[in-house]
């Protein structure tokens, strides 16, 4: 008898000649009528042409688009999305005046880099927002934002960006993919079955403004074109074998102040190297999520923590509840996902992913809390989380 399809993969599953036989493929022209060219296997878009696309054909070049970010290389540019770069100026300037007052107060830690060695603004749209409203609007007025974020997502997503300097000297990103699972460990990410590895790169959607000129000796990122079709590539991206697969064919495009980059979160990236010794490679990144990403109710679920906590302490004490019994009740009542949150006073420091209400209210459990301790904890986590 046939053993059943298993919808959970294992690092054990993972196989870097499938995965380079998917990354070797050309890319077809002829499926992107709008574009202008392709340069290394990435589709290039011209942003007045695009801006000319009106009604059905609207419709035509968000289904072109979606497809390359599905089916296609994953990954495209938008040459000149800015045609007015003082705008791209003003914002920088905003930028470095939230670098500089954010300087002395603490370390920012990267998710796939040495925390420090780059500079970052995490929330740089709210913040950016509160500093010069003027300078945002004329920023984000860019309809082209909407459109190609629209293409992957449907409407109603949300934006959030980061802006990342890599210094002269700043060394390479790791190659990895991005949130959702892509933030999770191996051991977190095969307890998801794989169709939910496919549907979390349908959630976000990665993209970065092009804030200063990017010569190849700045350290643009690092693309591999296919790699986001790999199914199994959450569990993969930090295998030496991929790692290796990856630096020897990733692909580098010199970008220009105003350019666009977007890319699907699966496809394998890396910010590059600065081996410049005196300019500054500065982008917004944006991270755009699909509206469904929310549940239907709104729930206290800090309120909920400490409604159940002195209960769920006197039962464990006691050994009403095996292991089984407890877990089932701490994830139906506190929250077991560690985002959104705000990463400059809640930054991942043991790992990709900050502390989350079921791993405090397991710690709490486990080290036999007083009340009046937990509940302390559960403030600061809740304070720390807000923006």
């Amino acid at each position: 008898m046939t053993a059943p399809f298993s919808l959970f993969g294992s690092a054990a599953d993972i196989d870097v000649n499938a995965f380079a036989a998917l990354c070797e493929q050309p890319v077809k022209a002829a499926d992107y009528p709008n574009a202008q060219e392709v340069v290394s296997r990435v589709v290039i878009y011209r942003a007045d042409t695009m801006r000319r696309v009106q009604g059905q054909d609207r419709q035509a070049l968000m289904g072109e688009l979606h497809h390359l970010f599905r089916d296609g290389p994953g990954v495209m540019v938008v040459r000149d999305a800015y045609p007015d770069l003082a705008v791209i100026d003003r914002h920088s300037e905003v930028f470095r005046q939230i670098i500089a007052g954010e300087a002395a107060s603490v370390v920012r830690a990267d998710h796939f880099a040495r925390a420090g060695a780059n500079q970052r603004i995490w929330n740089s749209l709210q913040k950016a927002a509160r500093h010069s409203p003027d300078s945002f609007i004329e920023y984000y007025a860019n309809p082209l934002l909407g459109l190609i974020a629209e293409a992957w997502l449907g409407p109603y997503f949300q934006a959030t960006a980061q802006v990342n300097v890599v210094t002269p000297g700043g060394q390479a990103q790791q190659p990895h993919r991005d949130y959702h699972l892509g933030f999770q460990s191996n051991e977190v990410a095969q307890r998801f079955p794989l169709p939910l590895h496919r549907l979390s790169q349908n959630l976000t959607l990665q993209g970065a403004v092009a804030h200063t000129d990017m010569p190849l000796e700045t350290g643009p990122t690092l693309l591999l074109p296919f790699s986001q079709r790999y199914e199994p590539g959450y569990l993969a991206w930090r295998d030496p074998r991929f790692i290796d697969y990856f630096q020897s064919h990733a692909i580098q495009l010199p970008l220009n102040k105003g350019d666009l980059l977007f890319f699907n979160p699966a496809l394998f990236h890396a910010a590059g190297t600065n081996r410049t010794p005196d300019q500054y490679r500065m982008a917004n990144l944006l991270q755009i999520s699909s509206a469904f990403g929310k549940p239907m109710e709104t729930v206290n679920r800090e309120e909920m923590m400490l409604a159940l906590y002195p209960s769920l302490l006197k039962r464990v004490a006691q050994g009403d509840l095996d292991e089984d019994s407890l877990q089932a009740v701490i994830a139906m009542s506190a929250d077991g996902y560690s985002f959104p949150t705000n990463l400059d006073t809640d930054p991942p420091l043991h790992g990709m992913a900050p502390q989350t209400g079921q791993q405090l209210l397991e710690q709490a459990l486990r080290e036999r809390w007083e009340m009046t301790h937990f509940a302390q904890a559960v403030e600061a986590m809740r304070r720390k989380r807000l923006a």
